[in-house]
């Protein structure tokens, strides 16, 4: 497989490279069953995370037990055709979703403050 030839040839990973994946493009009634069959064909799973409330449906958390079984599984299921929908598999950056969530709490915070001072979009152009 491919995953004993990464391990014997001493390869170096890109530095993105990590255990946990982040899934975009779900079906909506994906169950975990059938993720795990999905996922599980390149590794051990620690844990998988599907999206549940209105914001985080069809995406997943897949979580690997070894950092070469997450990059097969990327290599291999990037663009893999799941009920018609195709799969955007990606290495979990906790960076980039940071600063997504961030960025959602500040424009909740000025939409607060706007309210509670009664200014407008237009009263500060």
């Amino acid at each position: 497989m491919a995953t004993i030839n990464l391990r014997k040839g001493n390869t170096r990973l890109p530095p993105e490279v990590n255990r946990v994946l982040y899934v975009r493009n779900l079906p909506f009634n994906i169950t975990s069953e059938e993720m795990y069959d999905i996922f599980g064909k390149y590794g051990g799973i620690r844990q998988i995370r599907i999206g549940t409330n209105k914001d985080t449906r069809g995406t997943a958390f897949v979580v690997y037990e070894d950092i070469y079984d997450a990059k097969t599984a990327v290599d291999h299921l990037s663009g893999f055709n799941v009920a018609n929908r195709y799969l955007i598999v990606l290495y979990y950056q906790h960076a980039k979703m940071s600063k997504k969530f961030d960025q959602k709490k500040k424009e909740e915070e000025l939409t607060k403050l706007q309210e509670k001072y009664g200014v407008t979009a237009k009263d500060l152009k």
